[in-house]
């Protein structure tokens, strides 16, 4: 790991906090006091001289500096131990008796015992003093051989194996001009953005792509391999090299002026390869200097760059100010990478069929190697070295990351990633080594690991907490595609490779034990982090000869050792008490983490560990006092007695207050380090002085607030007020939900005069079953509210009223999302005699819903970003207006849901506009006769991608009628259709090409599909639910990859089963069935 990190910001921290701590003392120790000092004058040179042998990578862990710096990390250790001891004790005592009773510490004989180990050890320092001498010159020449390396030409030295969609990709996309507006600096301009881990091909891609025919259209190509030694002079140099210009130039001025001399009015094509990121403010405006010339080419230019990181990619895009285009070059799959290992380890063998077992044992290196390209072609090089099979099966069982495969090799290039990490960053890397190949990272879990770990840095500024500081190392990593996303964020992933990167570099530091029944022959002392799948009690009593270790997961509880700060225990089948004796004494334990089936309540020791700042189990818990999170399952909190003992508590989304000592809101009175919070049962204040009691605009870091009275029964409305009242919130909100509140007015923070001050950065709103208001705030006049959500309060009768007089005003200036539901008293958007000034309402609206407002008179005029608008449940409208200043509208998708007075959609009458839609929903509109009018003169079509409908004969209106581009249709909720008329099994004709997803869903009358179904060419997917009359099936397209029937009549069942059934021969081609 990063061994910086303990002689930087951790030593620093014990010399400063030694020092701290023993002014406090009565009987100050001179001794002591020198050996600081000398501590803290040997610093810099120890930080200097680890730095020199991080840079010398010297691998060899018996070479005198790195068993020093052993030494030196163990002091550090020992030290940072005593400390934390230390601290736990003035907690201790601060809890017990409120404030520090002793003067003279008795345990000061050991923290002295310590500072001095400290001081021998980096005495020894002195010694390796030489290796600064030599590191700058061996570091400059490391630079030098690594730049050589990595430089890459035009010329592709490999055939382009499991890459042709991608290159296809490429070639398409540089047939695209840019459609930037004209005033645009850039708009001739396109960029794009190659990104992926290392050694997957990028490079070769691009020179195939490069050397294509195609190519030729551009009138200049240039190739520029920027990689890590990034110079804003060389890399422009390198253009007019590639165009074959010698620039004899030294100015970065008339560097820029030849080559806009020379790419003036001109279509040109480069390619950016390898580019790394540094800092990147700094990288933005090296980059301006080097992109500025290129605004001078001709449109259609192109400009293709290879990256591992996304934020590589966002930052050229922000410099030249266009919207980020990224391809993502993932691995290959393993018929493509088998190709491409045979090509190598096979090269030069005249007949490779004939060396089957060789073949065999390719088939299982091929597995390993996570579809990396470079990989495939290294190890294909080491077997092609012998064809013996011992040596081929020497290779199976090897490490393929490793750092003696050569310059060239897999640990090289893919070590570049670590390298450029910051170092703070570099410790959190290699720390996920500890979790096994494809494990799923989330990220908050991870971060909490950081934390108690130590590896988070303290925020600088009092609003972010080291939760935040944490995030922002995870964002840094995925930009830097250290973990890919999933889910669209909701866990990460890394590369199996890099995985291997983070383990060979923290061997060490970090060890995994998959297998159960044995521990390695050779496990270093130096141990940090241990990760052990067993309940071999011989290897569980092995561990304890690691003192130092600062991590563990494992599958039984034990009597672990003193320094662990996180503990993971996992599949405690039965268990139903943590027992007191493993894990009383883990005093400077940080993080719990037992996933546990049975447990009914946490022993009373748990209170005790102090330290103790994140506890994650499956049932109840005892109070904590330096707590920061607690994840649990139910609803833990409601049973909690003094909750306000949590002072460091930084979420509590459910706290059920009670009429009772340790349940009432004044627990809250404290507790100001809360983030997240919510009450509940909020009808159990007694009155307004006891809400006062929980000091809510005293939490500084408070951004989410819910409010929530838990009946609407026999209550005091008058007392739900004033309550109210006494619960402003801090000035620093961002999210408030309010939830069965009885009053019938606003509260006074968040009246006219006291709303801008009180709730000015409040970005998200839910007002929900509020039965009483009647009046709502001016809302609108809030400069930062994104979202608001109003539901099931039928005394509202307007959006928006008066504002401090005010009769016209921008109204609601940022929302993106405005849900309205159940508002049966809602007439209009504003009081009478209020309006928004022309185009001032909703400026930035993106999503609308509206949901039985059977009083609202009209739709407002569709703002110019809206995207998605659904109207749902007896609204009284018998027509929509799209009346919009918009031109086209924007609008993408559309839903009109059980609106029964519904007569029209003017689709077709605004067709020229919707050019934008893609996704259109008309259910349960039984009154529904026209989609509009169709101008004779007007060849536009409706360009849908999907399409739910309830009745059949709205696919012959117009436009639908004639829609062609249709990818999903789901056909729903009609009780009453039998079969389609012979108009609308011919409509399927128009979208036999596109359709590739079909569904039936609740037609309880139906009796028939279409039969034109055989002819749908694209049909993937076909689903039947709940269909109860439907007995057979039409023929079916031999597209289809699935199936799938439920509820349908039983002759269907029978008649299609798997063993058996009369007509399953109809369907035999389909690869996935159910029935």
């Amino acid at each position: 790991m990063a061994a910086e990190w303990f002689v930087g910001p951790i030593m620093d921290k014990i010399i400063n906090v030694c020092s701290d701590y023993l002014e406090e003392q009565v009987g100050w120790q001179t001794g002591m006091k020198e050996e600081l000092e000398s501590l803290r004058q040997s610093h810099p040179k120890i930080q200097a001289v680890v730095f020199a042998a991080k840079q010398a990578q010297i691998s060899d862990q018996k070479h005198p500096i790195n068993k020093w710096i052993w030494q030196l990390r163990d002091a550090v250790d020992e030290a940072d131990d005593v400390l934390d001891e230390f601290e736990y004790i003035k907690l201790k005592e601060q809890l017990a008796k409120g404030e520090r009773a002793l003067k003279i510490d008795p345990n000061l004989k050991r923290l002295k015992e310590v500072v001095q180990k400290l001081d021998k050890v980096s005495a020894g320092v002195s010694t390796f003093l030489y290796l600064l001498d030599s590191a700058k010159q061996e570091q400059q020449e490391q630079q030098r051989e690594l730049s050589e390396a990595r430089e890459t030409g035009s010329l592709p030295t490999n055939d382009l194996i499991g890459r042709g969609e991608a290159k296809d990709f490429v070639m398409q996309w540089l047939r695209k001009p840019s459609n930037e507006p004209r005033t645009s600096r850039y708009r001739n301009i396109s960029l794009l953005s190659i990104v992926g881990h290392g050694g997957m091909g990028k490079t070769t891609l691009l020179q195939h792509v490069y050397e294509d025919e195609m190519t030729k259209e551009f009138d200049l190509k240039m190739w520029v391999c920027v990689s890590n030694n990034f110079d804003v002079k060389k890399v422009i140099a390198a253009m007019l090299e590639s165009l074959a210009k010698k620039p004899d130039l030294n100015s970065l001025h008339a560097l820029q002026n030849s080559l806009r001399t020379e790419i003036m009015s001109k279509k040109f094509l480069l390619i950016l390869d390898d580019i790394w990121e540094e800092e990147e403010n700094q990288n933005i405006s090296k980059w301006e200097k080097v992109l500025a010339p290129l605004a001078y080419g001709k449109i259609g230019s192109g400009i293709l760059v290879t990256t591992r990181m996304e934020s590589v990619a966002m930052m050229i895009a922000k410099v030249i100010k266009k919207k980020t285009e990224i391809f993502k070059l993932e691995g290959l799959e393993e018929d493509q990478c088998l190709q491409l290992l045979n090509s190598h380890a096979f090269a030069d063998v005249e007949n490779p069929n004939d060396y089957k077992r060789l073949r065999s044992i390719v088939g299982e290196i091929v597995k390993k190697l996570s579809g990396s390209p470079l990989a495939a072609k290294v190890i294909g090089g080491v077997l092609n070295s012998s064809l013996d099979e011992r040596h081929w099966t020497k290779v199976l069982n090897s490490d393929f990351v490793s750092p003696n495969l050569g310059q060239d090799g897999i640990f090289v290039i893919l070590r570049l990633s670590y390298m450029f990490l910051p170092k703070h960053l570099q410790i959190c890397f290699t720390f996920c080594s500890i979790f096994q190949q494809d494990y799923m990272f989330y990220k908050d879990d991870l971060v909490q690991m950081w934390i108690a770990l130590g590896f988070i840095q303290q925020p600088h500024d009092q609003e972010s907490t080291m939760e935040d500081i944490g995030g922002r190392y995870f964002d840094v990593l995925v930009k830097k595609s250290i973990f890919d996303k999933f889910e669209d964020g909701r866990y990460y992933k890394m590369h199996d490779l890099l995985h291997e990167l983070a383990r060979s570099i923290s061997i060490h530091e970090c060890l995994r034990v998959e297998d159960g029944t044995k521990l390695p022959s050779l496990i270093p002392m130096t141990l940090r982090h241990l990760s052990v799948q067993t309940t071999n009690p011989n290897i569980i009593k092995k561990i304890g000869q690691f003192k130092y270790l600062r991590s563990l997961f494992l599958s039984k509880i034990f009597k672990a050792l003193r320094s662990l700060r996180l503990l993971f225990i996992w599949t405690l089948k039965g268990l139903e008490l943590i027992p007191v004796k493993e894990i009383g004494d883990l005093i400077h334990l940080r993080y719990l983490n037992i996933e546990g089936e049975k447990f009914t309540m946490l022993p009373r020791f748990i209170s005790n560990l102090y330290h103790l700042q994140y506890i994650i189990l499956k049932k109840k818990k005892k109070t904590l006092s330096n707590l920061c999170y607690v994840k649990l399952s139910g609803d833990c909190f409601s049973s909690m007695c003094g909750i306000g003992k949590l002072k460091s508590l930084q979420k509590l989304k459910i706290f059920d207050l009670r009429d009772a000592s340790g349940y009432r809101i004044g627990e809250l009175e404290n507790m100001n380090e809360l983030c997240k919070l919510g009450i509940n049962c909020l009808e159990n204040v007694k009155d307004a002085e006891e809400a006062c009691s929980a000091k809510l605009c005293a939490k500084r870091r408070l951004t989410d607030l819910a409010l929530r009275w838990s009946n609407t029964d026999l209550r005091n409305f008058d007392l739900d007020e004033n309550v109210l009242d006494s619960l402003r919130p801090p000035k620093c909100l961002r999210n408030l939900s309010i939830c069965n509140y009885m009053g019938a007015r606003s509260a006074i923070w968040m009246n006219n005069v006291n709303l801008l001050s009180n709730l000015k950065k409040i970005e998200k709103i839910n007002l929900w079953k509020c039965l009483e208001w009647e009046t709502l705030p001016p809302f609108g006049q809030l400069p930062f509210l994104k979202s608001l959500k109003l539901s099931n309060m039928p005394k509202v009768k307007w959006l928006e009223s008066k504002f401090n007089g005010n009769d016209t005003y921008r109204a609601f200036p940022l929302l993106e999302v405005l849900n309205i539901e159940k508002l049966g008293a809602l007439e209009d958007w504003f009081e009478a005699g209020v309006a928004a000034e022309d185009g001032c309402l909703f400026p930035c609206l993106i999503k609308l819903v509206l949901l039985d407002c059977p009083k609202l008179k009209e739709l407002p005029s569709l703002p110019s970003k809206l995207k998605t608008l659904k109207i749902y449940n007896n609204m009284e409208w018998t027509t929509l207006n799209f009346c919009s200043s918009s031109n086209p509208i924007p609008l993408k998708t559309l839903e009109v849901f059980d609106c029964r007075n519904i007569t029209s959609l003017p689709l077709a009458d605004e067709i020229a506009r919707l050019a934008a839609l893609r996704s259109l929903t008309i259910t349960k509109c039984p009154n529904l006769i026209s989609l509009g009018e169709m101008q004779t003169t007007n060849n536009c079509h409706l360009m849908l991608s999907d399409l739910e409908i309830s009745d059949p004969s709205v696919l012959l209106m117009e436009p639908l009628r004639s829609i062609a581009s249709l990818k999903e249709l789901i056909i729903a909720v009609n009780g009453e259709v039998v079969s389609f008329p012979n108009e609308a099994e011919q409509w399927f004709l128009n979208v036999r090409s596109s359709l590739s997803e079909l569904y039936f869903v609740n037609l309880k009358s139906l009796e028939s599909l279409p039969s034109s179904l055989e002819s749908l060419s694209s049909l993937q997917l076909l689903q039947i639910v709940n269909v109860p009359m439907l007995r057979e099936l039409p023929n079916l397209p031999t597209s289809l990859k699935s199936l799938a029937c439920g509820m349908c009549h039983p002759d269907l069942k029978e008649r299609y089963r798997e063993d058996g059934g009369s007509d399953r021969h109809k369907i035999a081609h389909i690869p996935n069935i159910n029935i």
